[in-house]
């Protein structure tokens, strides 16, 4: 017998097939009463972002190409509640894929409603998919995590929520200073992909190791875990997602249906007629330490590249200056330029140094990252590494390594580090 939550849930989305009555044994989820408020629950923020305006990024401008005929004139075929269970079954993952009726309506909102989006996502996620499969590897984090980005922002690079939230992975002010990512006026480390990506990861680590379940570690990313606690102990001490279903925010109740979807729409995209929006590998880069003020226009002097394109490339600095003086900063280049930089020497540095870094504007820059920083120092214990160094402080190594100057990974009992907190 089909339930009648489910039967609700099909009556909402229009559905007009009948279910038969061997899906009913493939829907999990143990859902006890369910509002048709509560069905059809919010969607991620990230579901309202303008595919159009999303083009107009530079990354998918310069690599992505939008066949509007073929995206545009695409038609969601029908199935069968067992076939949507028997694929989200057949997925070769860690964390669990339940179909049910608020799983299926997060299907449709992608498939069906925001076709689009499934494209874009389709064309971008190769532009960054390795840095998140590294990243998760590195944690131990189950790989199909990497989709969670497109949840959060819909791959959009300065991504700002309402809440507050930033970069692709969403994170807000609070949690990405305890995850070592840097924030003042000129730099804001969320919107850094290889550093938000590193911090995400080792979240979701931490949030898996206090709930030891990845669909809370997943629903407390979106919400805290004060709020994933709550719901359990609202529930009667119950630990499973579908179980504090009705005790969690409304946003948290969409957010691991719609992580699910993701995972569906991007494994079975051919079999609902999408076609992806086609895109080209970007070319190579590469990385520079930065340890003095550098403005982008003495980069753009020095290289055939466009202040458009540094910004793409570097998202973190917020304005055109590299605050390198203060504490070591990143550079991210196209390969080509990284041997013309470095052959400029202190030229680069020198170049019309009274125009773009006048007395009083050195001195604002000085202000900010004085007044905004602070570090503790740590003395180094025998048997310690810079990973578990990091762990304690809930940084990265990379972070220590800039902060110290550190050229390797080894590190020597009774040495001390500066370990920067925001």
């Amino acid at each position: 017998m089909v339930s009648a939550s489910l039967l609700l849930a099909m009556t909402l989305v229009g559905m007009e097939q009948t279910v038969s009555s061997d899906a009913t044994d493939s829907v999990t989820g143990n859902v006890d009463v369910l509002s048709a408020d509560s069905l059809m629950s919010d969607l991620p923020e990230s579901m309202s972002f303008d595919v159009d305006s999303l083009m107009e990024l530079w990354f998918a401008k310069q690599y992505m190409s939008y066949d509007s005929d073929c995206i545009d004139g695409s038609v969601n075929p029908v199935f069968s509640d067992s076939v949507y269970a028997a694929r989200l079954n057949n997925l070769p993952t860690i964390v669990e894929m339940p179909y049910n009726s608020i799983v299926r309506n997060s299907i449709d909102a992608y498939l069906v409603r925001n076709r689009k989006a499934v494209a874009f996502a389709l064309g971008m996620l190769p532009m960054y998919e390795e840095i998140f499969v590294e990243a998760l590897l590195r944690y131990n984090v189950p790989i199909e995590l990497k989709y969670l980005p497109i949840v959060e922002s819909a791959l959009k690079p300065r991504a700002y929520s309402r809440a507050g939230a930033a970069g692709m992975w969403q994170f807000i002010y609070s949690t990405g200073r305890n995850y070592g990512l840097y924030v003042n006026s000129l730099v804001d480390d969320r919107y850094d992909v290889i550093k938000e990506t590193d911090a995400a990861a080792h979240h979701l680590k931490d949030l898996y190791d206090t709930f030891g379940d990845w669909s809370l570690a997943i629903s407390a990313y979106n919400c805290g875990p004060g709020n994933i606690t709550k719901a359990i102990t609202r529930s009667g001490g119950k630990t499973s997602f579908w179980d504090i279903y009705p005790y969690l925010p409304r946003e948290t109740r969409g957010y691991l249906p719609a992580f699910i979807a993701v995972n569906y729409a991007m494994s079975y995209y051919k079999e609902h007629g999408i076609c992806p929006m086609e895109s080209v590998r970007p070319q190579q880069t590469d990385t520079l330490l930065i340890g003095r003020n550098l403005h982008f226009s003495q980069i753009t002097h020095f290289c055939d590249i466009s202040t458009d394109e540094l910004k793409a490339l570097n998202p973190q600095y917020l304005t055109d200056v590299i605050p390198g003086a203060y504490r070591t900063c990143v550079l991210t280049l196209p390969q080509q330029f990284i041997r013309p930089l470095l052959e400029a020497g202190d030229s680069l540095y020198e170049y019309d140094t009274e125009n773009l870094f006048p007395k009083a504007k050195l001195a604002a820059i000085n202000d900010d990252m004085t007044n905004r920083v602070t570090y503790v120092t740590h003395k180094i214990k025998s048997g310690e590494t810079l990973g578990s160094i990091a762990r304690k402080y809930h940084t990265t190594v990379r972070n220590i390594k800039n902060w110290n100057n550190l050229k390797s990974d080894n590190i020597r009992a009774g040495k001390t580090l500066r370990i920067y907190n925001r």
